[in-house]
């Protein structure tokens, strides 16, 4: 038989019988607990389970017991402990600074907690934890909040706004801090990086310094996305898009000065000939400077029945125009859009401006009218076209979003998006050019900030040209695991359209670009020289240096000359612009990572970060050093109301973290979960998706460490007097039901922490919630419970099973430690034989022996189970312990592993009737000749399949329950007793003193 046990597959039940011991659950449970305490005198003598480890921790009592256990068990030291002592190797999770705008919310719960979770993993593991937090200090949205609680902000000077923002940065953060630490963030809190200290800002800026060198930093003049509401140039990353945004569509003809040479044939000149455009910006209209057309698409030249008019326009949208326009049109001819060639029309609103007919590759004809009317200085690809064909860029727009001067009387001084555009729709209609204008509701872009319309508006900037190194970024990417693996595409994809990144922002509060400009011409004086000079500064008196000391403090004479042009240092004057706040995060490695290396093995932060940080960071160590600064990339979703919904007030469907450890002012209605609560939450969801959060989830993550709590305390109940130094029960010896529980454990441990290498922290749950619910509680807990209770308290027989349950609880701890961190450490100060223990991080990852794996074990228990399940099922609603049961195999494999479980033919003391939960098991080769005429005689059978399939044999079985005709013990309340004023022979035996051997 123990070459069976050795096999290296598991059996598998089937028939009636169901699929084993970790399948039979349910019906275990009922049976087991049909076991009441002893009668009479004799309830003494059970050693029933002692422990002060709480069931449950009702109203304050969990934050309370969590804010004691963070003290006793040392929370606070436990980061600056694991750097110090020898470990193999390091593990680097580089934390992705959390903005410092506001308080702490439930985005920031599940990001920082999934971190805890993977770095306390590691940590038990033996790994040296380098995980320093931060924060992103600088930016717009800070200096708004800061701005917004002074009067007459307005006149404020720079240095004013930077030390108002700074101060609310210091406030924000501190809030943020005190909630990480009350979540049981493990941290190096005492050094926490900020983007705004001295020497932070020296490092972002030899970045820069870098990247100017190798000619990825460069100044130009080209539009970009253009904040009216903020006056400053933002990112795309920045943008958030209004699905609902409603603009002033117009449809315009711009008359045909020159005809096309290919059409002259059809238009002759004999009636009057325009190019029908459509766009949803009319303000643009003004900065006009040509039509384009897509070459290989096909174009028509149609006559207007209403008015006699020609027009042209795409030949897929002549129908769909006229409709538009409630008119109809003839087709006279169709042309391809290279016969556009060389024509040009009249500006609609500008007496005497040519607007050329050009070629273009990002006309479309999902709608409009398949020309695009082209302003350069309010389009990405209309600049394309501009910079190819030599037109004027001019911008007719300011900082604020208001028509220029150059705009003409008529313009000046108006918003663009509000009676600016009114004014141009007024132009066009008064030049006969407006055809018709519509509402038309489309996506549209905002600042995230502000929330406010954007525009596209031509600025000198300072950009990156991530044109010339995406393509290495891509290539680096493609060797950096992610997760989950459906990121990888979107980051490359990201990477893919953008091409150029632009790093200047019109703010104070932020870190400088460093440069020059000559007060005269404008010229820009940056280099080598200047930056260095600048970044001493910097890492002495930090950025406010910029904005505090004269020139010739920032500017050397020796820079100056080096520059040539016989200027003085006092020709010049300052950049007002500083980095964009995404420059600042992203050359975060190049200040925290330590080594040479200088690469964290984890990033892990939202999926909004894969156009973020992610990609920031990505591109200015590829930019600078040609490789990432990351070796894995984890990716999780956003949070939502339970319901699947966005987080509003308005709705009244937000979560406060603060709320959910420590309770509302109502506790009937916002109860005090705890941070354990909050952390389990986090791990049980399925964090590469979208995770939801309410009281529903709440209630349930409680409900569900509480399920785990009554787990715990059996096991601590029913080691009151156990000390596993002492008491221990080599696997050898014990019982083989005990055997198989270490070998499940074997297999538990195993799992749990191949998922937590994947990052996988639902699937630990579920591991979790699985063992403990069906192979602890359910099935071992419910069979054991006799020979916990009512043998004698030094009998082998039980500390088998107490040398299991020792195991199992330092397992099981160990396995949920780095989710439940609070309730681990809880767990050990209550744990009898563990006095003055370290805790459970301090002495490291689970320590499943090898050992234990014996896979051919299982054949022997599953194949009793199987027979269980038959008895019990058979007995439906009834106690199992009134019954004796017959189990008769055919003679084989099976009948031999039912032998060892039990080697005389009757017993009511073996293992195989403890795994039937009955008063008595009989085992047979054939039915005996007696048997009641209403027996109910349950058949099945079970498949044996041993050694990789060398031994199959599939074995018929048969189950008959029967009445037992003994009485009830009083002591262990089996029927196993002459007379039920009298305990049994096995409670005698113990009672005298004797025990069992």
């Amino acid at each position: 038989m123990l070459r069976a046990w050795r096999a290296p597959l598991a059996a598998r039940a089937r028939a009636g019988a169901g699929a084993g011991a970790r399948g039979r659950a349910g019906a275990a449970s009922e049976a087991g607990s049909r076991q009441p305490l002893a009668e009479g005198g004799y309830r003494d003598s059970v050693l029933l389970p002692r422990s002060r480890f709480a069931a449950q921790l009702p109203g304050r009592l969990q934050p309370d017991t969590e804010l004691e256990t963070q003290q006793k068990s040392g929370f606070s030291e436990l980061y600056a402990w694991q750097r110090q002592r020898k470990a193999k190797q390091e593990f680097c999770l580089h934390d992705g600074p959390p903005y410092a705008n506001g308080d702490p919310h439930v985005g920031h719960a599940l990001n920082k907690i999934l971190k805890d979770i993977t770095n306390r993993f590691y940590m038990m593991r033996g790994y040296k934890v380098h995980y320093v937090p931060g924060w992103d200090c600088h930016g717009l949205p800070i200096e708004l909040k800061a701005l917004s609680e002074v009067k007459g902000a307005e006149n404020l000077s720079p240095m004013e706004i930077r030390q108002k923002a700074r101060k609310f940065a210091e406030r924000a953060m501190e809030k943020q801090k005190s909630a990480f630490i009350r979540w049981g963030i493990m941290a190096d809190w005492e050094n926490c990086y900020r983007t705004f200290d001295p020497k932070y800002e020296a490092n972002q800026l030899r970045v820069f310094h870098k990247m100017y060198d190798k000619g990825f930093i460069y100044q130009d003049y080209k539009p970009v996305f253009w904040s009216p509401s903020a006056k400053t140039a933002l990112a795309e990353a920045e943008l958030e898009y209004n699905e609902q945004h409603v603009s002033r569509s117009a449809y315009i003809k711009f008359p045909l000065l020159k005809t096309p040479p290919k059409l002259t044939s059809v238009i002759d000149g004999s009636s009057p000939a325009s190019v029908l455009v459509w766009t949803t910006q009319p303000w643009t209209v003004p900065a006009n400077q040509a039509v384009c057309y897509m070459p290989d698409s096909a174009y028509s030249i149609v006559k207007c029945t209403t008015t006699g008019e020609y027009f042209i326009l795409a030949a897929d949208r002549v129908e769909s125009t006229a409709a538009v326009l409630d008119t109809q049109f003839e087709v006279i001819s169709t042309c391809k859009g290279a016969d556009l060639a060389d024509g040009s029309c009249a500006h609609p609103t500008i007496p005497g401006r040519v607007s050329p007919l050009l070629p273009a590759n990002h006309v479309t004809m999902a709608k409009g009218t398949g020309l695009v009317h082209t302003a350069p200085a309010h389009g990405m690809e209309d600049y394309s076209v501009a910079s190819h064909h030599q037109l004027p860029t001019e911008c007719l727009v300011d900082e604020s979003g208001y028509f220029t001067e150059a705009a003409g009387p008529e313009l000046q001084k108006k918003n663009v998006l509000e009676e600016g555009n009114e004014a141009v729709i007024k132009m066009l209609q008064a030049a006969g050019s407006l055809l018709k204008e519509e509402k038309y509701m489309h996506s549209y872009p905002y600042d995230w900030r502000t929330k406010k319309p954007m525009i596209i508006r031509a600025s000198k900037q300072w950009f990156v040209n991530t044109a010339s190194v995406k393509a290495a970024a891509q290539e680096v990417l493609k060797k950096v695991k992610i997760v989950p693996t459906s990121a990888v595409n979107r980051m490359l994809e990201m990477l893919d359209r953008r091409t150029f990144w632009c790093i200047s922002r019109q703010r104070c509060w932020g870190v400088p670009i460093p440069v020059f400009y000559q007060k005269n011409t404008g010229e820009s004086l940056i280099n080598s020289e200047t930056i260095t000079d600048v970044i001493k500064i910097v890492e002495q008196q930090g950025t406010d240096a910029w904005w505090t000391l004269p020139i010739e403090q920032l500017l050397s004479k020796e820079a100056v000359a080096k520059a040539g042009g016989g200027h003085d240092v006092l020709d010049y004057v300052k950049g007002q612009d500083v980095l964009d706040i995404w420059f600042d995060s992203g050359t975060s490695w190049a200040h925290v990572l330590e080594g040479t290396e200088q690469r964290a093995d984890t990033y892990l932060e939202g999926k909004d970060q894969l156009g973020g940080w992610f990609q920031s960071s990505l591109l200015t160590s590829v930019a600078t050093r040609k490789k990432a600064p990351f070796k894995t990339l984890v990716v999780h979703g956003f949070t939502l109301g339970e319901k699947g919904e966005k987080m509003s007030k308005s709705i009244g469907n937000v979560v406060d973290p603060d709320v959910v450890v420590n309770g509302g002012e109502d506790h009937t209605k916002d109860p005090p979960y705890g941070a354990d609560v909050l952390r389990w939450w986090v791990a049980e969801s399925n964090v590469f998706t979208e995770v939801l959060i309410g009281p529903v989830v709440l209630n349930a993550a409680r409900d569900d460490i509480n399920k785990l709590r009554n787990t715990l305390r059996f096991m601590l109940g029913n080691m009151a007097d156990f000390n596993p130094e002492t008491d221990s029960i080599p696997p050898s010896e014990m019982y083989i039901v005990d055997q198989y529980m270490l070998h499940l454990l074997q297999d538990y441990g195993s799992k749990v922490t191949e998922a937590y290498k994947e990052y996988d922290y639902s699937k630990v749950v579920r591991l979790l919630q699985a063992f403990c619910s069906r192979n602890l509680s359910n099935f071992y807990f419910s069979i054991i419970k006799d020979r916990l209770y009512c043998e004698e308290e030094k009998d082998p027989k039980r500390r088998s099973c107490q040398t299991v349950l020792a195991e199992a609880l330092d397992i099981v701890v160990r396995s949920f430690a780095p989710i439940l961190p609070h309730l681990a450490e809880e767990v050990f100060q209550h744990i009898p034989y563990k006095k003055d223990s370290e805790g459970v991080f301090r002495t490291g990852w689970i320590k499943a022996s090898s050992g234990w794996k014996k896979p051919g074990i299982e054949e022997a228990i599953e194949g009793a189970c199987a027979m269980r399940d038959s008895f019990l099922g058979s007995i439906p609603g009834k106690n199992a312990l009134e019954y004796e049961v017959v189990i008769v195999i055919e003679p084989g494999l099976l009948f031999e592993l039912m032998e060892a479980l039990q080697a005389e033919e009757s017993s009511s003391v073996s293992q195989l009737n403890e795994i039937m939960m009955a008063s008595q098991t009989t085992l047979l080769s054939e039915l005996p000749k007696e048997i009641p005429t209403d027996a109910n005689i349950i058949k099945g059978t079970f498949l044996i399949n041993l050694e990789g399939g060398d031994i199959r044999e599939e074995s018929s079985y048969k189950v008959i329950a029967l009445p037992t005709a003994k009485a009830k013990c009083p002591r262990c309340r089996r029927y196993t007793s002459d007379s039920s004023s009298t305990p049994c022979p096995r409670c005698l035996k113990v009672l005298a003193g004797k025990g069992s051997t």
